[in-house]
């Protein structure tokens, strides 16, 4: 099978009004344009010309996942929710808890939806693209919050005596009970000049106009601040905290909707269980370097198995991928035919997706642009 796929923007607020459609190439809307889902995942599958994705795939059961991945275009207008995701065995034992508790499954305090893990990757296809992910490095957030000054005190005396960890600070600072402490942390943040931390400042000043007084902003101050150029990588494993601040990327994740947030939200944030899902280890920000498999073709290398993602530029001549499962191609530059040798083509603009199925062998790609190409990993 090989079958154009189409689906609705997701208007979260935090959308942008603009990206999606200048990629599309059309009027904006007039609403947030969050994200665009290309996979079968039962929260929301893309359209085939014979019904929906996950059913065509023979999928009979909302826990029933018929793609192992979730193919999405994402647009970040203003900043998404500070968030980690569980390992999969983390997520196996909370969904079976709060299936036995009787949570129902769209209820705003509900955390484990479905049970499967999360890891995700995001690609840029705007020029830049922002984002906050894992924690920085211990010495240069002592420096950092040293520069705020005596507001900043209490937050400084608990960075003094960590070591390995910040889950204890993380904790202190989402506590309701330091409401004070982060407020003045971040009206200390907005008052001040640094050299060495000015885009940080910056950042707080825009988190702040977004979600004022959030203790969100103050976790974000203790994230590494990434900003990727377009066709850079940025992989989130198990446990990492990360939120997207603004760009158009193209994004591929295990087929799961478990989020636990830390912040920038006004939805339920479970402190207990994002804390025990949390990798609170300072370490460098997860950038991934793609690889050049073959003339027109990179790849972005991860550690699991739920997915894979190859980027394809083309460029006059005939592109050849491998047959490698169950395949979305979705373009974002250019005019693109997709085919194969069992099927017509289909022809992708900037933002069109097609469905190939494991059956129909290698894929063509010809004319001139840039398609994104998700498979199962290797």
């Amino acid at each position: 099978m090989l079958a154009p796929l189409r689906n609705e923007p997701r208007d979260y607020a935090w959308g942008s009004t603009t990206l999606i459609a200048e990629l599309e190439g059309r009027e904006p809307s007039g609403r947030p344009e969050a994200e665009v889902w290309f996979g079968a995942h039962p929260g929301d599958p893309a359209e085939t010309p014979d019904g929906r994705l996950d059913e065509v795939l023979g999928a009979t059961d909302a826990q029933e996942q018929a793609l192992p991945y979730l193919l999405k275009l994402l647009a970040a207008g203003s900043p998404l929710s500070i968030q980690a995701h569980p390992s999969r065995p983390q997520a196996i034992e909370g969904f079976a808890r709060e299936e036995a508790a009787g949570i129902d499954r769209d209820a705003p305090t509900r955390t484990y939806r479905d049970a499967n893990h999360k890891p995700e990757l995001i690609v840029a296809v705007s020029p830049t693209f922002r984002a906050l992910a894992g924690i920085r490095d211990l010495d240069a957030t002592r420096r950092f919050i040293a520069e705020l000054g005596l507001s900043a005190a209490p937050l400084a005396e608990r960075l003094a005596t960590a070591v390995d960890s910040l889950a204890e600070v993380i904790e202190w600072v989402l506590a309701p009970s330091s409401d004070g402490d982060t407020r003045a942390v971040i009206d200390a943040a907005l008052a001040a000049t640094s050299e060495e931390f000015a885009a940080e400042l910056a950042l707080v000043a825009e988190l702040e106009a977004a979600y004022p007084g959030d203790p969100g902003i103050v976790v974000a101050m203790l994230m590494n601040l990434v900003e990727l150029r377009e066709g850079e990588g940025l992989f989130v494993p198990a446990g990492v905290l990360h939120a997207y601040l603004s760009g158009l990327g193209v994004e591929l994740m295990a087929a799961s909707d478990n989020v636990l947030r830390g912040g920038l939200t006004p939805k339920h944030i479970d402190i207990d269980e994002l804390l025990g899902v949390l990798d609170a280890r300072p370490s460098a920000a997860p950038t991934v370097a793609a690889e050049t498999v073959s003339a027109g073709i990179v790849q972005y290398p991860v550690p699991v198995s739920d997915f894979a993602l190859v980027r394809a530029d083309v460029t006059g001549g005939d592109v050849e991928l491998p047959a490698s499962g169950d395949a979305i191609a979705l373009a974002v530059a250019g005019d693109v035919e997709v085919s194969s040798a069992g099927s017509d083509a289909v022809r992708l603009r900037p933002g069109q997706a097609v469905f190939a199925s494991a059956d129909e062998g290698p894929l063509t790609l010809r004319g001139t642009g840039t398609v994104f190409v998700a498979t199962p990993g290797r």
